[in-house]
């Protein structure tokens, strides 16, 4: 039988369990005492990420020839991140706002003779399908000038630029990272039998190693499978509070109220 293969979180989180539980047991042997809900058992790794995080590829093969930000640098919502050279893509929007000037005009002009019977229904409608397909072109270049550049979608933070001033980027390359840091969540990883007793809003403390500082958390809700190998589940929380210190990829030691 084939076993499924291991997530990166879910070896680091086997193996965090298993050194805690050789701690856990190394203390009983020393004190020669068992306890049923040793306080070991409640302590795991967590991790912060972000709320939001985005990595935003181009929707035109153009080359960038501006860069308003840099790597790690904050920005709002609707600020320009990256700038492209459109030119033509403008100037194409400009033909078909003209063709569809000059399809409206002959349309206009089809009705009057119609009703002189200068020409017959089908011109007519020829001439409207016309200024329909002037209409559809010119929402196609509107919608590539759009393309032109990269604005904020939310107030965040640059987290990984992937392309450099004056690259010729494609259609669905890459070419900035951004993320929301403003409210962080905590990923765990938990022992499946922790089920028994964890639930929602359940509070608990986190200690980041970054900061030294232990923190109030809590959870938020709870994975929807187990990993059938490391028979762990995922667990996602949140801060109380307000830290500006703490930052996206800081992980911690999270315990938990031992359970009864």
């Amino acid at each position: 039988m084939r076993l499924p293969s291991l997530s990166p979180a879910a070896i680091c989180a086997a193996a965090t369990f298993f050194l805690l539980s050789v701690n856990a047991s190394a203390q009983t042997a020393a004190t020669g005492q068992t306890s049923k809900a040793d306080p070991a058992a409640t302590v795991v790794r967590a991790l912060l990420v972000p709320a939001t995080e985005s990595v935003i590829s181009s929707q035109l093969s153009v080359q960038i020839v501006r860069i308003a930000v840099e790597e790690g640098q904050r920005f709002k919502k609707g600020a320009l991140l990256v700038k492209y050279e459109c030119a033509e893509n403008r100037a194409e929007a400009q033909k078909a706002r003209a063709e569809l000037d000059a399809a409206s005009k002959t349309q206009l002009s089809n009705e009057r003779l119609l009703q002189y019977k200068a020409i017959n229904r089908l011109e007519v409608e020829i001439s409207k399908a016309n200024v329909n397909r002037a209409k559809a072109q010119l929402n196609l270049m509107n919608a590539r000038v759009k393309h032109c550049s990269i604005i904020a979608p939310y107030t965040g933070r640059v987290a990984k630029l992937d392309a450099n001033l004056y690259d010729t980027v494609t259609v669905g390359q890459p070419v900035i990272e951004i993320l929301d840091d403003s409210r962080l969540k905590m990923e765990l990883y938990v022992p499946s039998y922790w089920l028994s007793w964890i639930k929602k809003d359940q509070e608990f403390s986190v200690r980041i190693d970054e900061t030294g500082k232990t923190y109030p958390a809590r959870v938020q809700g709870l994975g929807s499978r187990v990993d059938p190998v490391s028979q762990t589940i995922a667990v996602y929380a949140g801060i109380a509070g307000k830290h500006p210190e703490l930052l996206a990829g800081m992980s911690g030691v999270a315990t938990f109220p031992r359970p009864e």
